[in-house]
This record gives structure tokens, C-alpha cells and sequence, in this order.
């Protein structure tokens, strides 16, 4: 138990709140940044994924990485980090390979492993729980459901992406997967009756090759507003393409016209103009005023992340290929209504051509992450007692450009920060391994600096 070893411990004490890639490259850039005492690392996650998180605990290998091997190293000083790591075990792997994800997961655990060994002394305790409060102040707590607490030199609210969206029309029982990637969800769903899969992005991508793959019958309808599914990567992928951007007040009006002009000056090839503008997202956003912003999310960002998120020329002939035999059914509207039959669900539709019924054998919600931040019960307790706020677009937390953790009144907390997802009211651009893994080690030098950043007082000895 914490509570049994806290004093015993020399170094700081840092607590992470979610273990998947945000709360492993936080962990692996701590344990290389303290150079001095031996840090103590608590790694919460409330599913018990350490190191793997939702996007790499993936059984299926044919879900691959969506950006190649080139651009996925976990420390930036060393880009061909992972690329060695592959190879280093036998496979042959060149750097514009898409790897599987449940092989990086393998590959952050590893690197995570390796740092640590490298800081004799250190401690990364993987603990499994979900996380009910946070106590600011002098020494932050970090409270667990099942009553354990954890005292803490400085807290990490690495939490990654949340579930996605309640849809209110959806009720049909067993037969309704709320969250595609809660551990077992997809258990049994793939029996060979047809599926509809709410969202037609990334998520319903993984889906449809899964649920296809576990029975030659399954047939995959899945709906969406737009309809429209991720584009895929070039293979060889162009250079990054660098831009002139607009100086001084900048509008949305302004920033897509640039953009647009840029790509017809390159003869009307997108991939490297978007790739180019990728490092730039985060200053651009916060240019903006926030009407345009607002303007942004309703109108052009399903534009924006189905070419800036593509997925892998592999993945992308696979889903070709179930268009074709007619396995995978992409359909514009939106779901109005469930019906639980006992031995399937009758889903009505408003599409663009007017309602449609539907009759499957199971739904899955595979929409993005949910915008209601107060929905999740962590993040509802930190607003109530004010050591939180929303940003001011809610889609996610208030912090400062370090990533410190803005209080209902707006002051900075100096011992509780995020970085990743939670970010991305304030970044937009912050849910790649890229974004993160700078975060990470940003936020790391941070910390080193946090006054009295030391061991925990024999407080409860």
C-alpha cells in the first residue's frame, strides 16, 4: 500500500492519473529528466492496461498504426528509436511500415521498462482502480474508488481520450455496445448476424476489419451525418510541405483560403500541405478568435481530421474490399430510435432521403469521444469543487501553456498538471504519439522545477 511505503521513499513522488501512451511517455521522459533522488512513479489506470491504454490493448493484428514507423518513436532526440526496437527483435521493418498497434504497446512498455532500469532506485507502481477525486494544495491526494489514497508531490492528469457519446435513442439492451473498446465489448459480436456501427472514422474502421474478420457472414452497416470515412496515406508519403502563412489577426475565412491555395500551387496534392501544417495547428488555434473556432468545429472539422487521420494503404484496400463484396455499408444519416426484438434491433434512421429502418444483431457506438466533460464522474467531482474549469470550447480541461491546471477562478495549480487529449480545447493537434510525446517531455522539465519537489514527510508513519 502507498500509505506503507511513502515515507520510506527518497526521491519525489509523482502521480499519473490514466496509464495508457499520455501516462507512459509522461512516466518514460520523469524518470529521464529527474537527475537528481530517484523518483517514485504511481501510474493509475482504471481498466489495468498500463502502458497500453485504449489505442494499443488491441488482440487484432491487423489494426495498424495510422502514421508510419518513421514518425512513432517515443523519444524525439532519438527518431529511429523504434524502428531499432523492431528490428532489434527479428522482424524486418522498414520506417514507412505501418506496425500493428498491439506491437507498440509492446514497444512503450518496453521503453518504459528501459527507463526505468536506467534510474536505479526509481519505482513505477502500476496500480488498477478508477480514480473518484483530487485534492489540491500544498501535497495533492488522488482518491480511488475503493477508498485507497495517494499523496503526491505533483499530480499528471494524463487521461487520454474519454468514451465516446451516449446516444439517447439507443437502448437495446445487451445487444448496444456503449463504448467499443471497454475491455470484452466486443465479446460474442461477431456470431455472424449484421452489425450497425454509429460513426464512420477511425474507430468503425478497426471495427468493420474485426467484426468481418471474426465470421465470413457478419455484414457491417455504418452511419454517420456525413457519411464520409478517414482517406488513406500515400505510400511513399510526399515531404512535408511548408507554407506561407498569414502574420498578424487571423480568420477561419483567411486560414482556409491559404490552405486551399497552397495545395493547387502543388498541383492539387493535399497530403503534403496538411503534413506540413500539422506542426503549426496548435499556434494557428489559438490565433483564432473563438467564433471562428466554434465556426471550425461545426463546419470543417469532420473535413480536417478524415485527411489529417488517414489510415494505412493496407487498411484502406481492406476496406475497399469489404465495400466491394458488399460486407461494409456506409450510410449518411442518423440513428432516431431502438428496438429491442430479443433476437436482434430494429434502428430507425433519418437519412437524406427520409426514414429507413434497419434490423440487426447488435449496435456499437464508434463515435469520437464524448464533448459532456461533467458526463465523466472524475472530472465532474473537479469541477463542482473548483479545482478545475473547462476550456472555454469544453472540450476538455483549462490549463496554462505548460499544461498546468487552471482553477475555477483561473489560477494555475503549481502541483497538477495534463498534457495529451485533455488538451485539445486549447491545441486542437494533441492526440498523436508526435504532440504527446513533446508534451511529455516538456512537462517533465517542468516538473524538476516545481518548488520543494521532494519526498513526501512522514506524514502517515
Amino acid at each position: 500500500m502507498f500509505e506503507e511505503t511513502a515515507c520510506r521513499q527518497d526521491g519525489p513522488v509523482v502521480v499519473i492519473v490514466g496509464g495508457g501512451a499520455s501516462g507512459t511517455l509522461t512516466a518514460v521522459h520523469v524518470l529521464r529528466a529527474f537527475r537528481h533522488g530517484a523518483p517514485r512513479l504511481v501510474m493509475i489506470d482504471k481498466d489495468g492496461r498500463h502502458g497500453l491504454g485504449q489505442a494499443y490493448s488491441t488482440g487484432d493484428s491487423r489494426h495498424l498504426l495510422n502514421a508510419c514507423t518513421a514518425r512513432m518513436s517515443a523519444l524525439a532526440d532519438e527518431p529511429e528509436h523504434l524502428l531499432d526496437w523492431v528490428r532489434a527483435r527479428g522482424l524486418d521493418a522498414a520506417d514507412t511500415d505501418y506496425l500493428p498497434r498491439r506491437l507498440y504497446g509492446e514497444y512503450l512498455r518496453s521503453v518504459l521498462a528501459e527507463a526505468r532500469a536506467s534510474r536505479p532506485g526509481s519505482r513505477v507502481e502500476e496500480v488498477t482502480g478508477a480514480v473518484v477525486s483530487l485534492t489540491t494544495g500544498e501535497r495533492p491526494v488522488v482518491r480511488l474508488a475503493d477508498g485507497r489514497a495517494f499523496p503526491a508531490d505533483a499530480v499528471v492528469l494524463a487521461t487520454g481520450n474519454r468514451p465516446p457519446a451516449a446516444w439517447p435513442h439507443l437502448r437495446a439492451g445487451d445487444r448496444y455496445v456503449p463504448d467499443a473498446w471497454a475491455p470484452g465489448a466486443l465479446d460474442g459480436r461477431g456470431d455472424g448476424s449484421p452489425v450497425l456501427v454509429v460513426g464512420t472514422g477511425l474507430t468503425m474502421v478497426d471495427l468493420a476489419v474485426t467484426l468481418t474478420g471474426a465470421h465470413p457472414g457478419t455484414v457491417v452497416h455504418a452511419v454517420s451525418r456525413h457519411g464520409l470515412l478517414p482517406a488513406r496515406h500515400r505510400c511513399p508519403q510526399p515531404p512535408p510541405r511548408s507554407i506561407p502563412l498569414p502574420e498578424g489577426p487571423l480568420t477561419l475565412a483567411v486560414l482556409m483560403r491559404t490552405v486551399r491555395a497552397a495545395i493547387r500551387a502543388n498541383g492539387g496534392e493535399w497530403h503534403a500541405i496538411i503534413d506540413g501544417l500539422r506542426p503549426h495547428v496548435p499556434s494557428l488555434w489559438e490565433r483564432l478568435p473563438e467564433g471562428d473556432r466554434r465556426r471550425f468545429l461545426t463546419l470543417a472539422s469532420r473535413y480536417w481530421e478524415i485527411h489529417r487521420h488517414r489510415i494505412p494503404p493496407e487498411t484502406a484496400a481492406r476496406v475497399d474490399a469489404l465495400r466491394d463484396s458488399g460486407r461494409l455499408r456506409v450510410l449518411r444519416g442518423e440513428p432516431v430510435s431502438a428496438t429491442d426484438l430479443g433476437d436482434g434491433v430494429l434502428v430507425g434512421l433519418d437519412t437524406p432521403e427520409g426514414p429507413r429502418e434497419l434490423r440487426v444483431g447488435h449496435v456499437v457506438n464508434g463515435t469520437g469521444p464524448a464533448r459532456d466533460l461533467a458526463a465523466d464522474p472524475f472530472l465532474h467531482t473537479l469541477f463542482l469543487s473548483g479545482a478545475a474549469r473547462p476550456d472555454s470550447l469544453g472540450l476538455g480541461l483549462d490549463a496554462t501553456a505548460e499544461g498546468a491546471l487552471l482553477d475555477a477562478a483561473g489560477r494555475p495549480h503549481e502541483r497538477v498538471f495534463t498534457l495529451g487529449p485533455p488538451l485539445r480545447g486549447l491545441r486542437y493537434e494533441t492526440t498523436a504519439i508526435p504532440e504527446i510525446r513533446d508534451q511529455a517531455a516538456a512537462l517533465a522539465e517542468r516538473l524538476t522545477r516545481v518548488d520543494g519537489l521532494a519526498r513526501i514527510p512522514d506524514l502517515l508513519s
